[in-house]
């Protein structure tokens, strides 16, 4: 149950939930009226609650039997044992309702059947778009009021209607008994007003129901066409096959990931060449950052290769080394690219499997350094060094308050527990106290990376704990980046020291020739960590004791003292590239090379 103890609201309303089922039953068999209005009250409200507020407790009822139809069955069951004790179960009233929620229940069987029908024909077309207009599919906006939404369960809430008139009814009926004789008569009559209350609510519910069965149904008339898989392919590769794209920027991973393809949008947006996205997932489509490139989501492979309109691409460019890679790699004419998302010391920065690629970019000597080191397949004649479009933005400066601004950005606790590669478990918290506490004062900002928590949740606890601890901070403006926004660049921007892992986060920020810490977890002895980290080599480190931090602190916040300035702007040059050109310009014209050196066209198509 820990997930209840980290969401207290969550366990509230579960348990408002979990409660109010047997609470109905025993309501309803009594028969206790007022109680069993005020029950079917709180059940209902906590469902919606749930549903606004704590949607993950409804997924978790759901795994324990106790799922959306479950749930509000068992309300309507409910009435119907307090109609019976109440009205008789001989009443005609009685047969109408049992009768009338059966037919509710066989319009819910086909409004779910035709919102799932609506939602395969809308969201699960073999190719989305992005910027690209296919007005031959003419495709149809979703049904109002999201009538299709959670495959038409948001309808179930019609049954408040007839639950909810009997619990009125059964009010009614109690106040009018506490007036009149306690005889078989009176207890009858307000039995069947009870039950004729009801009815009338159950038929308004029959008549909405019905009413929302209709607006699906012309919608799904509609989106038909859509279900037709070879007619959207079409449609869609004639759009393609206007575009005449000439490079593919190729992206596939969990939603988590996106960042990676984000970070490149700008870049590619600049090209002189024309540049198509294509993804491989439906879930990333809609968390792609803002671009005005043409974008593709294909989840099949055999939809991919029927889209005759990438023949005409020469250049495929790899943000991440990942599986769905081989579809694309596989193709012959087009030529391979590895750019990767950050140059970093990490291994994820020379990974075996970049020999797959006909190149592998990279930004500066150093990236060109590390595979020649690490010796895993990759020629040096591959290795284009074409610096880091993305940084053009950074500022030399800092925000120029009159305390010192320092950025903490730990990267994630990476695949395996051995690398080291995370001060976030180990270090975080006590490194956020250290900087809270310092005297004279320092500005923190807390930015972690998008991954963290994925693998181990000792790092969530970690993270939660930070977070804590900023917005519990002193008087200076603390701040806990836990989105996207704002982006990382800008937090360079915003601060004047950076203390972070090894990871492309460090390679980035020394574009801005502000000095930055390197955490050192495994408290090896400098010159082991900087051979073995050369990006490193500019850096102030940190121990697993922050032993070093205090003087540090001190030492930064006095003009001149900055031992390592001369250090960083080699460093800068080694790890990025010189100024000049400048890196869009490398960027370009290693696109266009790579273009024009591929193979005569060859076919996508299997």
């Amino acid at each position: 149950m820990g997930w209840v103890r980290r969401n207290t609201p969550g366990a509230i309303l579960s348990g408002l939930l979990l409660l109010s089922f047997p609470a109905l039953m025993v309501t309803a068999l009594y028969p206790f009226p007022t109680a069993f209005a005020v029950v079917v009250a709180v059940s209902y409200g906590a469902e919606a609650a749930a549903g606004r507020l704590a949607r993950p407790v409804l997924d978790r009822l759901g795994r324990i039997h106790l799922g959306v139809s479950v749930r509000f069955l068992a309300r309507e069951v409910g009435a119907v044992l307090l109609v019976a004790r109440t009205a008789g179960a001989g009443s005609r009233w009685f047969v109408l309702l049992c009768g009338g929620l059966l037919l509710m229940h066989v319009l819910r069987v086909l409004q779910a059947g035709t919102a799932i029908y609506l939602d395969r024909c809308l969201n699960l077309m073999p190719v989305s778009t992005r910027n690209l207009d296919v007005p031959s599919l003419r495709i149809p906006r979703e049904p109002p009021g999201g009538l299709a939404g959670w495959r038409g369960a948001r309808l179930f809430y019609t049954d408040v209607l007839p639950v909810g008139a009997i619990a009125a009814g059964a009010l009614t009926g109690q106040a009018a008994l506490g007036n009149a004789s306690l005889g078989t008569a009176a207890r009858g009559g307000a039995g069947l007003g009870t039950a004729a209350l009801g009815g009338a609510g159950l038929g308004a519910a029959i008549a909405l129901q019905a009413a929302a069965m209709l607006v699906l149904l012309l919608h799904a008339r509609r989106a038909a066409p859509l279900a037709n898989r070879q007619h959207v392919i079409a449609a869609v590769d004639q759009r393609v096959q206007a575009y005449r794209p000439e490079v593919i920027f190729y992206f596939s991973g969990p939603p988590t990931s996106v960042y990676q393809a984000t970070m490149w949008l700008d870049t590619l947006a600049r090209l002189s060449r024309r540049t198509i996205i294509v993804l491989r997932e439906r879930e990333i489509l809609p968390l792609l950052g803002p671009t005005t490139l043409p974008v593709l989501c294909a989840p099949s492979a055999v939809d991919l290769m029927s889209l005759s309109g990438l023949d005409g691409a020469r250049l495929a460019l790899y943000a991440s080394n990942v599986g769905k890679n081989i579809h694309l790699l596989r193709a012959p004419g087009l030529r391979s690219v590895f750019i990767g998302h950050g140059d970093s010391d990490k291994e994820a920065s020379f990974n075996p499997f970049s020999k797959a690629y006909d190149e592998v970019w990279v930004a500066g000597q150093a990236g060109r350094d590390r595979y020649i080191r690490a010796q895993v397949g990759v020629r040096d004649e591959d290795i284009v060094e074409v610096g880091r479009p993305q940084l053009s933005g950074i500022r030399r400066s800092g925000p120029g308050l009159p305390v010192l601004s320092v950025l903490y950005a730990p990267t994630w606790e990476g695949w395996t527990d051995d690398l080291f590669h995370t001060s976030l478990i180990t270090m975080g918290p006590k490194l956020v106290r250290a900087l809270l506490a310092h005297s004279p004062a320092v500005r923190v900002i807390y930015k972690p990376h998008p991954l963290t928590g994925e693998r181990d949740p000792r790092a969530t606890t970690a993270h939660r704990r930070i977070v804590e601890m900023i917005r519990a901070g002193g008087a200076a403006p603390h701040q806990a980046v836990t989105g996207p926004e704002p982006h990382l660049y800008d937090c360079f921007n915003d601060c004047d020291l950076l203390v972070s892992d090894i990871s492309s986060v460090v390679a980035d920020f020394v574009a801005s020739g502000k000095p930055y810490v390197v955490t050192n977890v495994a408290g090896m002895a400098g010159h082991v960590f900087r051979e073995r980290y050369p990006s490193a080599e500019a850096a102030y480190l940190l121990g697993p004791d922050l032993r070093e931090l205090p003087g540090l602190l001190t030492q930064l916040q006095r003009p001149g003292e900055d031992e390592l300035a001369g250090a960083r702007r080699a460093m800068k040059t080694y790890l990025l590239g010189p100024d000049h050109p400048d890196a869009m310009t490398r960027f370009d014209e290693a696109v266009n090379r790579a273009h024009d050196m591929a193979g005569l066209k060859g076919t996508l198509r299997l």
